[in-house]
């Protein structure tokens, strides 16, 4: 998410940095002037091909607004995981106390302030793009004097999302996991079915079929109380013949997760693999060229 957002506002920066300047109030100057010189001091690609365009364009401001909300977007739906995995009911993950304050009636309560006003903010970055598109919708061409009040909405956006960006690296970093927690949930509710599947295919079972016989060995499991691991050899074998002995030591808990072996997969291998290429791809953004796709944004 982080890399298609600098993506996008790489992609942004080249679409948006023509001058506008000699474009004039909306049929350009009357001066016989060189817009070029302008566009190449400045450090524009070139000047804008049409005055009147230029004159009405908020493109560049609507696409840098939808950018912030995309980013605002995929801030919150961390925020949201974040606040769900620390609720008693999971206990995956340890809120930081220097972003969380008590509750006013439960003594015992850590509320995640933080990522429950990340959700709320972005809501307001939201609104700042349908504010501009709504204004913008019923303008004819060029200048109105309409276009003077999409600035605030531009400055709330950048001015909301900024804090809540430098707010969430060092409370990222706070964050203690519960990796306990995490391991039994990860070992309860059948997660490990579709390694069971799998392991029917590879023993010559299509898996069509072995969908079926899954899903059966689940309801045999639900029936009796247990997880798939918890069923004999004999129970398995009812219901298909290809089931052995090492059935067991292919649902296991880290067997379940290295069988999904492909590029994007949650094989360990796979992960490690990623997050080293995520790191080296990351770092060739350095923060120069970050800065100035936001300067030019």
């Amino acid at each position: 998410m982080i890399e298609r957002y600098i993506s996008r506002l790489s992609e942004l920066t080249a679409r948006l940095n023509y001058c506008p300047l000699g474009s004039g109030a909306i049929a350009g100057a009357t001066l016989a002037l060189d817009r070029t010189i302008a566009a190449r001091e400045l450090g524009f690609i070139a000047p804008t091909a049409n005055s009147i365009d230029a004159t009405s364009d908020r493109d560049f401001l609507v696409e840098f607004l939808q950018a912030l909300s995309t980013l605002a977007l995929h801030t919150s739906r961390f925020a949201e995981e974040i606040t769900l995995f620390a609720t008693a009911e999971f206990g995956f993950v340890v809120l930081p106390e220097s972003f969380s304050t008590g509750s006013s009636a439960m003594p015992q309560k850590k509320n995640p302030d933080l990522t429950e006003l990340v959700r709320g903010r972005t809501g307001r970055i939201h609104g700042a793009v349908a504010a501009v598109t709504m204004q913008l919708k019923g303008l004819p061409l060029a200048y109105n004097k309409d276009l003077q009040d999409m600035q605030p909405s531009l400055f709330e956006a950048v001015e909301g999302l900024l804090p809540m960006l430098q707010l969430l690296a060092p409370f990222t970093q706070q964050l203690k996991f519960q990796l306990e927690p995490m391991q039994l949930a990860a070992q309860s509710g059948y997660l490990n079915a579709m390694a069971a599947a799998t392991y029917l295919s590879h023993k010559g079972v299509p898996f069509r079929r072995a969908h079926h016989v899954i899903g059966e060995a689940v309801r045999l499991a639900l029936d009796k109380g247990c997880e798939l691991d918890g069923l004999t050899l004999d129970e398995l074998r009812q219901l298909s013949p290809a089931f052995e002995a090492d059935f067991y030591a292919s649902v296991t808990l880290a067997a379940t997760v290295d069988c999904h072996d492909v590029i994007g997969g949650t094989a360990r291998v796979r992960v490690r693999q990623a997050i080293a290429s995520a790191k080296t791809r990351l770092s060739a953004v350095s923060a120069s060229e970050l800065e100035a796709a936001h300067a030019h944004s």
